[in-house]
């Protein structure tokens, strides 16, 4: 008689590749027009926001500069601003160059 030792535990399945999770991300980020910074593989960062995306590429829209076509192959992750970093670089932005203030010297 031969006692076989078989796993109770049948081997799951590889996740499939394309969940759609990515595409509402990126539309919802579209929509609402979310500011984000996104980091590509070669170590520099963008910011703007992401008017259109689609299988291979996005459009990232930004303020004063050109917008950017980055194929998604070169990115390595897109990270929402948060408010609070978005409203400080906005109110620096528009601070006008403050002149040293020198004390009066004693002679």
């Amino acid at each position: 008689m031969t006692v076989t030792n078989k796993s109770r535990r049948q081997k799951k399945s590889p996740p499939e590749g394309d969940t759609g999770q990515e595409t509402l991300y990126l539309r919802y980020l579209s929509e609402k027009q979310v500011p984000v910074n996104v980091k590509l593989r070669d170590g520099e960062c963008v910011t703007g926001w992401i008017e259109y995306f689609d299988d291979r590429m996005i459009r990232l829209t930004r303020e004063g500069k050109p917008n950017l076509f980055i194929y998604k192959q070169q990115i390595s992750t897109i990270v929402e601003q948060s408010r609070r970093q978005d409203e400080a670089r906005r109110r620096n932005a528009r601070k006008p160059a403050q002149a040293d203030t020198a004390l009066p010297r004693e002679a």
